[in-house]
């Protein structure tokens, strides 16, 4: 998932085959088990920074209308060129920052997916965003969302790792800087070309926010009904867990 203030030239072609390891039937599975919760039912679904559109199509086949943004033109030139299998309406595609989200209508619902929000490292503009997601939801809908937890992103200073696939290899490099709660991913990325490697650098950062500071910015916009839950658990979140999400509800007052 990527934000306005990084670059996905080297990432976005390689970034389906790196995260062949998520879930996402799995992620899918639970964001519908919010959104039976909701006394609004949901039908038309924002996908915010929605990278390579990935969770884009998969509830587009589940029957949501669909919306997918994502501020990177190279990851989203990567979701266009997929295809829907099954039944459902294509997701459509907008290439917008979060903070300047502008929808031709309302949506029942809007989730930002894989510590998407971490990647705004800034907090005014974060509650920028959170003011343009409340704006284009109906009365009553829900917003959802994850985020790496403080304790997470400063167990990764100083780690490094590695992502292979058989076109592209990738090293990432992470440093955590506890003044500004600032995590930075280096990372060198290496591309097939026939039977020639390219090389290509790219930084990515993700700010530590913690449960209150989140829930403040939310409240301060107008969401009511602020929930935290576990990783993907209908519960609340428990010591150690390094992801953790957050729902919050548009007031209902116009809801029949």
């Amino acid at each position: 998932m990527s934000h306005w203030d990084e670059t996905y030239d080297a990432l976005a072609g390689c970034y389906d085959a790196m995260t062949e390891d998520v879930n996402y039937p799995a992620w899918a599975d639970f964001l519908e088990k919010i959104f039976a919760r909701q006394p609004r039912p949901v039908h038309t679904v924002l996908d915010l920074a929605c990278g390579t559109g990935t969770m884009s199509f998969l509830l587009a086949q589940r029957g949501y209308e669909m919306i997918g943004v994502d501020f990177s033109p190279e990851m989203l030139a990567v979701a266009a060129e997929k295809t829907l299998n099954g039944a459902g309406e294509p997701p459509i595609f907008l290439c917008q920052a979060m903070e300047a989200l502008d929808l031709y209508g309302t949506v029942d619902a809007c989730v930002c997916l894989l510590d998407s929000v971490n990647h705004v490292t800034r907090a005014d503009k974060l509650q920028k965003a959170f003011q343009r997601v409340w704006l284009f939801l109906e009365p009553g809908g829900i917003f959802l969302f994850d985020v790496h937890t403080p304790e997470h992103l400063q167990s990764l200073d100083g780690e490094i790792f590695l992502d292979e696939t058989e076109d592209a290899y990738c090293v990432w490099r992470t440093d955590y800087d506890s003044r500004r709660q600032i995590c930075t991913y280096g990372m060198d990325v290496f591309c097939r070309e026939g039977t020639y490697w390219r090389r290509e650098e790219e930084v990515h950062e993700e700010r530590a926010y913690t449960q209150e500071e989140l829930t403040e910015y939310l409240t301060k916009v107008g969401f009511v009904d602020v929930r935290q839950y576990g990783d993907r658990k209908l519960r609340r979140p428990q010591p150690g867990e390094g992801r953790v999400f957050f729902t919050a509800r548009k007031p209902a007052e116009s809801l029949k």
